[in-house]
């Protein structure tokens, strides 16, 4: 993995698999459909981690929740861009058993802090600044996104943001509260 000055936000990660889905963005191909087609579910990675009250937060403790796992960072524009809208959907099925987790990757937790001081959200955020939960998931694109069914299984997978994911993140989430 590759640490490189992007125009849009400060720094961006960028990998071979981000490299390629932004050539296929470019080409017209939606990058997120792309990653979607050859997704397999697997089991979320069990992990607990600080929020930013210093609780922990223990993943496999929220069985029985539909879970949108969402890894992002401060110097990440699209992240930015990203939280109110995980925040509305926070709240629009929040009483049907769903929740968003955001895993904050910043090293320093003010730097999360003062974003979060500009952007409202109110769903638990969790802090990873040694990267392990963001390592253990293997995130290489900023931000990244999970969904996670009741029983514990990851089963969609968001790499980026682009106007209009929150409507696929609608939709994973409205077919996984129905099951």
């Amino acid at each position: 993995m590759v640490l490189m000055r992007c125009q849009r936000c400060s720094v961006m990660w960028v990998s071979v698999f981000s490299v390629l889905s932004l050539l296929l963005a470019l080409s017209g191909v939606a990058s997120n459909a792309w990653a979607q087609s050859d997704f397999k579910p697997f089991p979320a990675k069990d992990f607990t981690l600080k929020t930013l009250d210093g609780k922990n937060f223990r993943l496999a403790e929220n069985r029985g929740t539909v879970i949108l796992l969402n890894f992002w960072a401060s110097w990440c524009g699209p992240c930015r861009e990203e939280l109110p809208l995980l925040n509305a959907l926070h709240h629009k099925y929040e009483k049907l058993g769903f929740t968003v987790l955001g895993v904050n990757i910043d090293e320093k937790a003010a730097l999360a802090q003062d974003l979060l001081g500009e952007v409202d959200v109110d769903f638990p955020i969790l802090m990873d600044g040694e990267n392990s939960v963001a390592s253990l998931y293997n995130i290489e694109a900023m931000p990244t996104t999970y969904i996670i069914d009741r029983s514990g299984r990851v089963r969609a997978q968001h790499l980026g943001y682009e106007k209009g994911y929150e409507k696929d993140y609608d939709h994973d989430v409205r077919q996984l509260l129905r099951e």
